[in-house]
Formats: C-alpha cells, structure tokens, sequence
C-alpha cells in the first residue's frame, strides 16, 4: 500500500515537471520570436510579398481612384493645405470597395495632414512625406 502510493507520487511528480518543462519550452520559443530584430522581421515579411502583376496603362487607369481638393489645417496656425490624390487599385473589385469607402479615406488623409507642419509637406521632402504614410 505504501509503496503504491510512492510510486503515484513519484509519477504525478514526473508529469508535474513534464509539463513545467513543456509550458517553459512553448514560452521560451515565443518570447524568443517577438524579440527578433526589426530588420529581420521586415525582410522575412518583405519576402513574403507577391510581385503585382504589370497592368497596361488603360488597366491603370481603370483603376484609380482620384480624390480631388481635399482641403485642412496644418498643424501651424493659420496655414491650410489643398491636396488631390490618386490611388492606384488592383483590380476592380477593389476599386469598387474602395469608392464606397473613399469618406474614410478622406477623414485619414485630413487626419493625417492636420498633423503635419509646413516644413514637413514642402518640396520634395514633403511629397516624400505624404507618399510615405501606409494604412494597412
């Protein structure tokens, strides 16, 4: 009776570490995964992008969408800026999508440049700036 009852305790012991190890093994690997370098992350991210396919440019043209005269406030008082816009869609569909939502677009755009100042939109700087900003 005795000796059942170590060996009970030395098996749930067993499966006790066994699964200490298991949990420690599982969160050594996660932590060790979010702690990886920017670069390296990008780069395996970057790798994983398809190429788009070449669209002619009547196809191009087909699907951009221009959002004309999107007008606000700079961050600076008293200085206002009055911007057009053309994305180019993949296809279509997106296309599509993408007017029924353009109001979005438009509130992002107008949040976007309200943060701005003028030195951050002037020249070609400033272009590179506003082309920069991504909303995924």
């Amino acid at each position: 009776m005795l000796k059942s009852r170590i060996f009970l305790m030395v098996v749930a012991i067993l499966i006790a570490i066994t699964l200490i190890l298991t949990a420690a093994f599982v969160l050594w690997n996660y932590m060790d995964k979010s702690n990886q370098d920017p670069q390296d992350l990008a780069q395996s991210s970057a790798s994983q992008v398809k190429a788009a396919k070449k669209l002619s440019p009547d196809e191009s043209k087909a699907n951009t969408v221009i959002m004309k005269d999107i007008l606000t406030n700079l961050a600076a008082s008293n200085r206002f800026i009055k911007a057009s816009f053309a994305v180019e869609m993949e296809n279509q569909k997106a296309k599509d999508e993408f007017e029924k939502l353009d109001f979005k677009m438009k509130a992002i755009i107008v949040q976007t440049l309200a943060d701005m100042t003028p030195e951050q939109v002037q020249g070609s700087k400033g272009f590179d700036n506003l082309t920069s900003v991504r909303y995924e």
